[in-house]
């Protein structure tokens, strides 16, 4: 049985439905910034498959070996606030929902890089908790909503954190959002009946429509207890 010992206490839910969302590629820029800051470094991202490690090689084209790999990553984690940007129309989304909803940041990276994580959302207005952790998503999320009665929704770009929710979390809306890059041709496709949306928009809309559903049902339960 997967167990996740976490700290959450930061975080404060009001009665109302949850967004819980990844960060990198999801709210802010990942795949882009980073392959600028690669070539500001002298390397090159060549998508042969969805995984950093193995595609990046330096001005000769050779493949950087693995811990070189990690180290870029790690250094761009932590100079992240001079690259990366908002993807489309997230934080106006974000705005939008959290006037209905409690929104939560979920972000698969390094703890110790998450003060520049939070500076760099702040600054954009992307003021929500945040939590960043190197565990799977979905035992996480499960201690965020717990067993409230109110509609939860999931928002990622990978496909094993969809995974992960959809096994620890019930009626739980997954939303698979990726952008269009030439890495993420090669990234493999959600579970079946997990919804593939393009951008905010269509995320929006398909949030709005599952807690519109579902605080339906609650109220049809709430008038007919013994149905």
């Amino acid at each position: 049985m997967e167990t996740v010992t976490f700290d959450i206490s930061h975080v404060r839910l009001g009665d109302r439905p949850l967004i819980v969302c990844d960060v990198d590629d999801v709210v802010l820029q990942f795949i882009d910034p980073f392959q600028r800051f690669l070539l500001s470094e002298g390397h090159e991202l060549l998508p042969r498959s969805f995984r950093l490690h193995g595609n990046i090689v330096s001005k000769d084209g050779v493949a950087l070996e693995d811990i070189h790999v990690s180290r870029l990553v790690e250094t761009f984690f932590e100079r992240q606030e001079e690259w990366q940007l908002p993807v489309s129309l997230a934080a106006e989304t974000l705005s939008r929902l959290s006037a209905e909803a409690d929104i939560v940041f979920l972000t698969a990276m390094p703890p110790v890089y998450a003060d520049q994580r939070r500076r760099l959302l702040d600054r954009f207005g992307l003021t929500h908790p945040l939590l960043a952790a190197r565990e799977p998503k979905g035992p996480i999320v499960k201690m965020l909503h717990g067993a409230r009665p109110l509609p939860v929704a999931f928002i990622d770009d990978m496909a094993v954190n969809l995974h992960s929710v959809r096994e620890h979390v019930d009626n739980c809306l997954l939303l698979h959002l990726m952008p269009v890059s030439e890495i993420h041709r090669f990234a493999p496709a959600a579970m079946d009946g997990t919804p593939r949306v393009k951008n905010w928009n269509e995320a929006a809309s398909m949030i709005g429509r599952h807690f519109a559903e579902a605080n339906a049902a609650r109220s049809l339960t709430a008038a007919n207890p013994a149905a």
